[in-house]
């Protein structure tokens, strides 16, 4: 059931990575049943370690120098060589998890071969060298070889200096497992750096994949507080507006300044439907990045006719000329609408709602001050959060806050796109 499980998402990962598949259909069959192949290079390498090894034999020294071969053998010899090969056949069943133990005894046996009556070997260090290269790494190889290879001849030479071996024995022990050894080497480190470069660029790729997904959350959430920001600074301005209309259009017994005070309503609906047309209209016909200005810019100056036709106090003064970039100017914009849509909601008994809007200086500032504050005011409105966001946008700064306990300011610093202009200090709409 796990074994399925495992495989099917295999199966789902290589789908997605769009993986091909790989080429050859034994190679195939060996990377989705790695048990089964292990179990089958196990039970080769038994089958050629054991036949040799049934050739065990010990020999004495005679009192003229003569090699006397012992017939039959020890019986603990034999079960000891015998157990070796049983051991370095079995661990071959886990020379995935476990190369460096396999590699060992396979060694251990191959200093067990020296003593057998015709010199020969199994393929034991072809195939745990092959493994120690492939699951572990190319230097772990290399070091292992030249280790195993340095003791095993170090006995090798020792045993015939002793006269337990003949020196052809030595020789033939040496070169023949040394040429196991090395192809298996060779061979293991070819596959090995092939296996582990493929698994750097396949993680790579699920990295990537993680990013990408990462980066489409990032833009939902910022297309998603985009879209907050701009309907709350639509529809937030306009239905003020159009309550502050019909409250007055309610309360007036005079029927010419009602039917004035509902078509300004009406005209202020009106031009709200149309920014979100407009706003929709990019949404759908995926107009490009334009994180904070997908319309025109929101003019101060019909942001406060707009104010002082719903009956608000509100004045304008502009300094210099408004030499700034699109996006600058549109943060302009909101920040007055919002600003005079706070002041209208906030501070009702105000009788004085003052914006200016200076150009001459870089950073350009923008002031809003009213004196209708009769309480603690909330600060953390998502009219305000979205202020905030245009502001850092631009590289600039805004603060809202309290000037005394009648007056309340909201201040902002934007940088501009060019070099300030000569002051002109003129009242626009009073």
């Amino acid at each position: 059931m796990s074994t399925s499980r495992s495989r099917s998402a295999s199966l789902r990962e290589e789908e997605e990575l769009r993986l091909p598949r790989p080429p050859g259909i034994i190679r195939r069959f060996w990377a989705r049943h790695p048990v089964f192949a292990d179990v089958l290079v196990a039970l080769i390498c038994l089958l050629l370690s054991i036949v040799p090894a049934s050739n065990f034999a010990t020999y004495r020294s005679t009192p003229d120098g003569d090699m006397v071969l012992i017939d039959p053998p020890p019986v603990v010899a034999s079960i000891i060589i015998g157990t070796l090969i049983l051991c370095a056949c079995a661990l071959l069943l886990r020379r995935r998890q476990w190369p460096r133990a396999a590699f060992i005894v396979a060694y251990v046996t191959a200093v067990a071969y020296l003593f057998l009556l015709e010199p020969a070997g199994g393929p034991l260090l072809l195939v745990t060298s092959y493994s120690l290269a492939v699951y572990r790494s190319s230097r772990a190889a290399w070091n292992g070889l030249a280790i195993g290879m340095g003791s095993l001849s170090l006995i090798s030479i020792a045993l015939q200096l002793t006269g337990v071996i003949s020196l052809q024995t030595a020789l033939n022990a040496i070169f023949g497992q040394l040429t196991l050894a090395l192809i298996g080497t060779l061979i293991g480190v070819n596959v090995g750096g092939r296996k582990r470069y493929l698994e750097a660029v396949i993680d790579r790729s699920r990295q990537l994949l993680v990013e990408r997904d990462q980066q489409a959350q990032l833009a939902a959430s910022a297309e998603r507080a985009r879209i907050a920001r701009e309907m709350h600074d639509i529809v937030s301005h306009s239905l003020t507006v159009i309550v502050a209309l019909s409250e007055g259009a309610a309360a007036t017994e005079d029927q010419a300044r009602a039917r004035d005070a509902a078509t300004a309503a009406a005209a202020t609906a009106r031009g709200a439907l149309t920014e979100m047309r407009s706003m929709l209209g990019v949404l759908r016909d995926g107009a490009g990045d334009i994180p904070l200005a997908p319309m025109e810019s929101a003019a101060p100056h019909a942001t406060v006719a707009t104010a002082q036709n719903a009956g608000y106090p509100v004045t304008l003064t502009t300094v210099g000329e408004a030499n700034v970039s699109a996006t600058v100017d549109f943060a302009i914009g909101r920040i007055v609408q919002e600003g005079i849509t706070n002041a209208m909601r906030h501070a009702r008994g105000a009788t004085r709602i003052a914006v200016l809007i200076d150009y001459s200086r870089d950073p350009v500032l923008i002031e809003i001050e009213n004196d209708g504050v009769t309480g603690p005011v909330g600060t953390t409105g998502f009219g305000l959060r979205g202020l905030s966001e245009r502001a850092t946008h631009v590289n600039g700064t805004i603060h809202s806050g309290p000037v005394d306990d009648r007056h309340w300011m909201l201040r902002a610093e934007l940088p501009a796109a060019s070099g300030s202009t000569t002051p002109d200090r003129a009242e626009d709409v009073k």
